[in-house]
């Protein structure tokens, strides 16, 4: 099929693709652009922060900044320079958001996998009513069950640690259970059946020929799981106060805080960030066109 020519469409066509055009690139300006303000910012020298917006790179642009940031320049050096003084221990920091979001991805894939094939395949009694009950908890806001988790968390003694960190979505989530499902129901039952038939049992048919098939769906659930974990930060502010379990966002968020002038050392708090967000953005763009696809197979069914 030939492509259509802009100039073969009728006025009327032709308004509604310009005004289509338009309407992507505003969205894709508004999108991108606190991005590139944030890596802008992480360029600029502390004098330069609030002049000469207009500029596409700021005046006097330096890697100083990140410098700082990833401990490569001391204190005395960060303060000559127009800096803070203060200091992230990065990649201390960025280690204990890897072993996090690492180890809630895992177990809550895992968990999820099981917990969405019996919701999908296995039949019990209130089934459905005990998976639209679940389900619901969706409405729940997460900031009403924080406190109870809190309290918990507490009591088992996991304060200050990974696992405290990582407890209250470290099994599974009724998001997680609710994606998978929905992409099982859409897996032909004759091919458990032929499976059954040559005398696969049901944990064989799961791990050979379900988990298989759910790949693109299973790998879209854990890099979102990875990007939501990474990005938390209000429970591990909350959970993991000391050093050696704080994470790369509560790191951030104290470096904010903490600067003696006064005023907050946006290049290095914009740096840290810009930093933050590479491994975010190195998974969607591996994966990006996996999650689009497995999102719309997905739906409602």
């Amino acid at each position: 099929m030939s492509a259509i020519k802009t100039g073969s469409l009728k006025p009327g066509n032709r308004v509604y693709l310009a005004l289509l055009w338009v309407s992507i690139a505003l969205l894709l300006f508004v999108t991108m652009f606190p991005f590139y303000w944030v890596f802008r910012t992480s360029l600029t020298p502390k004098v330069g922060i609030f002049s000469d917006p207009t500029a596409f790179l700021p005046p006097g642009a330096t890697w100083t900044n990140y410098g700082r940031v990833l401990g490569l320049i001391d204190s005395a050096t960060a303060i000559s320079l127009g800096g803070s003084g203060q200091t992230v221990n990065f990649f201390q920091n960025m280690a204990n958001s890897f072993i996090v979001a690492i180890g809630v991805t895992l177990a809550q894939v895992f968990c999820s996998c099981m917990a969405a094939y019996a919701f999908a395949r296995l039949r019990f009694k209130f089934r459905d009513q005990l998976f639209s009950l679940y389900v619901a908890t969706l409405m729940i806001p997460g900031i009403v069950t924080m406190l109870p988790n809190f309290i918990l968390v507490k009591q088992l003694g996991l304060l200050n640690s990974h696992l405290g960190i990582m407890a209250p979505t470290l099994l599974m989530t009724p998001f997680a259970v609710f994606f998978l499902r929905q992409f099982l129901l859409g897996i032909n039952k004759e091919l458990e059946e032929a499976a059954y038939l040559d005398g696969a049992g049901f944990f064989a048919t799961f791990t050979k020929i379900i988990l298989p098939i759910a790949a693109t769906a299973i790998t879209t659930l854990a890099v979102i799981t990875f990007i939501t974990t990474w990005n938390d930060y209000m429970w591990p502010l909350i959970v993991g106060k000391k050093e050696a379990v704080r994470t790369l966002t509560v790191a951030l968020g104290i470096f904010r805080l903490q600067t003696p002038q006064g005023q907050p050392d946006w290049g290095g708090m914009m740096a840290g960030t810009t930093l933050a967000m590479v491994p975010t953005f190195a998974l969607f763009f591996v994966f990006g066109k996996k999650i689009v696809d497995s999102i719309g197979f997905s739906g409602f069914r």
